[in-house]
């Protein structure tokens, strides 16, 4: 039992340090993008079975704003980035300077940069990932959706069919000044991808968990 929890530790551990180099990388991408001082703050990381996604993100009947990928490579899955509404007005506002002009809808412009900035986290969670396991992880072109969370889940089972029973949750928090935006960063490996990042790792998985 302590050895399979040290080996849990360890996994954890890993993840981790994943989060907190993608979050400096994800910052200072941002930092030149939108050319003013982006930090993000050290980001809470934990592993959570696919289906408790909804309830984190306020239940599945909560209005949310999503960015969507698909993984491709190595150990292919699914990323989800999403924000309150609110959230993602006030991180449009604060981060990239947008006039927020209508609370209920969002513009062209503003899609845009919602894409361009989960883009940006993606690349950059991802590449802190492949680093480790020296795995080959890129994202696609991301999809933007303003819906309930469960019907944004259900697209990426219905686009993608099984997804993995596990979930990698990175607490994303944003800081410009004296302002913090949150959002939740989501990472869904295939039923199989878990065991080929932690094997490239050289850490045992269990299938049978």
């Amino acid at each position: 039992m302590d050895l399979f929890k040290g080996f849990e530790d360890f996994k954890m551990d890993i993840l981790k340090e994943v989060g907190n180099i993608g979050a400096g990388n994800a910052a200072t991408a941002l930092s030149k993008l939108l050319d003013k001082p982006i930090d993000m703050a050290v980001p809470k990381v934990q592993m959570l079975p696919f289906e408790a996604i909804a309830d984190r993100v306020g239940g599945a009947e909560n209005l949310v704003l999503a960015v969507f990928f698909r993984v491709e490579g190595d150990a292919p899955g699914n990323l989800f980035f999403i924000l309150s509404p609110e959230a993602a007005k006030k991180l449009l506002h604060r981060l990239a300077g947008i006039t927020v002009e209508n609370e209920e809808t969002f513009s062209e412009m503003e899609w845009s940069a919602l894409s361009e900035i989960g883009n940006i986290l993606a690349g950059s969670y991802l590449s802190s990932l492949a680093d480790f396991t020296s795995l080959s992880m890129s994202p696609t072109v991301p999809a933007l959706a303003l819906d309930m969370a469960g019907a944004i889940l259900s697209y990426g089972l219905l686009q993608f069919g099984e997804m993995g029973d596990s979930a990698l949750l990175i607490d994303t928090t944003f800081i410009e000044g004296h302002h913090e935006v949150e959002g939740q960063f989501f990472l869904i490996p295939d039923p199989d991808s878990f065991a080929k990042i932690f094997a490239a790792l050289g850490v045992p998985i269990d299938h049978d968990q």
